[in-house]
C-alpha cells in the first residue's frame, strides 16, 4: 500500500466547450474530495480525438488514471452512434493495453443538450471516483485509504 497521490489527467473533449468547462469543473472539485494530484487538464477538439490524446498521455506522462470528458449530442444521423462505439472500443483497448484505468465521463451518444446539463455534473464526478476506484483496484489499496478525512 502506498501514500504517494494518485497522479490524474483529465481529458476533455471541446466541442460543447460549455459543457466541457462544467465537466471539467465538476471533475476538479471532486479530485479534491481524494488525495489526488492533478498532473494536467488536456482539451481535444472532440471525443473522437479522445483515445488518441488518451494514448500519448500514458505514453508520455505516465500518470496513475485518467478520466475522459465529453458530450456526444443527438444528431438527424447515426454519426453520433458510431462515433461513441468507435470511441469506447478504442478507450477500452488502451486501458487493457497499458492496464491502466480510465473514469469514462462521456455523455451520449444520443443525448440532448438539455440532458447533458443535467448529467454533466454527476457524469464527471462518477468518472473520477470510477478511475480512482479501479487504480486501488490494481494497486490492492482501499478507496477509503485516499478519502481525506
Amino acid at each position: 500500500m502506498t501514500n504517494q497521490p494518485i497522479k490524474v489527467v483529465i481529458i476533455a473533449a471541446d466541442f460543447h466547450q460549455m459543457i466541457a468547462d462544467n465537466m471539467i469543473k465538476a471533475a476538479k472539485q471532486e479530485l479534491t474530495n481524494y488525495r489526488a494530484n492533478l498532473l494536467k487538464t488536456i482539451r481535444v477538439p472532440g471525443s473522437y480525438e479522445i483515445p488518441l490524446a488518451v494514448q500519448t498521455i500514458i505514453q508520455q506522462i505516465k500518470p496513475d488514471c485518467l478520466v475522459v470528458l465529453g458530450y456526444i449530442e443527438r444528431g438527424y444521423t447515426t454519426h453520433g452512434e458510431v462515433m461513441g462505439h468507435v470511441v469506447l472500443q478504442a478507450l477500452v483497448s488502451l486501458q487493457l493495453k497499458y492496464n491502466l484505468p480510465i473514469g469514462l465521463g462521456i455523455i451520449g451518444p444520443g443525448a440532448t443538450l438539455k440532458q447533458a446539463k443535467a448529467r454533466w455534473e454527476s457524469t464527471a464526478q462518477g468518472a473520477v471516483r470510477a478511475a480512482l476506484a479501479s487504480h486501488n483496484l490494481l494497486s490492492a489499496q482501499p478507496i477509503r485509504d485516499i478519502i481525506k478525512e
